[in-house]
């Protein structure tokens, strides 16, 4: 009997959060290794996978054929983000390896996004922060949030959901929230990381003229002070 197939960090990451026994849309699938993943371990009854590009897709039809999976628990679609998904037909959104801009236009170009019955499981390649944003300025609450490290990169999932939350502050936008019950090893690493960015950022606008820079530049000025305290606050709880 052959071995099946295991995930990445990054996709085993989220496929922990994905909720069992609910069904799941898994945007971008790729190669449609989450959803068949899934249902082979049987943690959700139902998937649909959707990609913009023929290929992927077709590439996931076969692995998920080769595995067995039959068309009553898969259907895949052809479709940009989220429009060729119905809002009943899954309470789990899974949307990973894209960019967070990328993240968030899919978000918003959907009619439905925003019942709160839906749980959003996001993993953005880069531009986190402006994830965050996004979902902070538009009604939606990150429940959680997890670092894993693939690669000697360190990668975050966002748990959201449609609900009415205190909006982010400039540090919390671009490292989330932290509390002292928060379990995240790679936490100190990251908010290293994010200070690094950010104070690179500070230093190449530090001569501009453009309006729009200098108020960039108050921003980036606050996070990086919230950062650094939290950093502070992170390391006092510590072990």
């Amino acid at each position: 009997m052959k071995r099946f197939f295991s995930l990445s960090p990054r996709l085993q990451t989220v496929a922990d959060l994905v909720p069992h026994g609910k069904a799941c849309a898994d945007i971008g699938t790729d190669h449609g290794r989450l959803p068949v993943w899934l249902l082979h371990h049987k943690r959700i009854p139902f998937a649909v996978a959707t990609d913009l590009r023929p290929k992927p897709l077709a590439c996931a039809k076969s692995l998920a054929a080769q595995w067995e999976i039959s068309e009553s628990q898969i259907s895949f679609r052809l479709c940009d983000g989220l429009t060729g998904v119905h809002p009943e037909e899954a309470q789990t959104i899974t949307i990973t390896g894209m960019g967070g801009e990328t993240i968030a236009d899919i978000l918003d170009a959907s009619s439905w996004v925003k019942e709160p019955r839906h749980c959003y499981i996001l993993q953005a390649m880069s531009g986190t922060e402006g994830l965050r944003r996004y979902l902070s300025e538009n009604g939606f609450s990150i429940r959680r949030e997890c670092l894993v490290e693939e690669t000697g990169v360190i990668y975050i999932v966002l748990v959201a959901e449609y609900e009415q939350d205190l909006p982010l502050s400039p540090g919390e936008i671009w490292v989330g929230r932290q509390s002292s019950e928060l379990q995240a090893p790679l936490r100190s690493r990251y908010l290293n990381q994010e200070l690094t960015k950010l104070r690179c950022a500070i230093f190449g606008l530090e001569h501009s003229k453009q309006p729009e820079d200098f108020a960039k530049k108050k921003m980036y000025e606050l996070a990086a002070q919230e950062i650094s305290q939290m950093k502070k606050e992170w390391d006092m709880w510590q072990p």
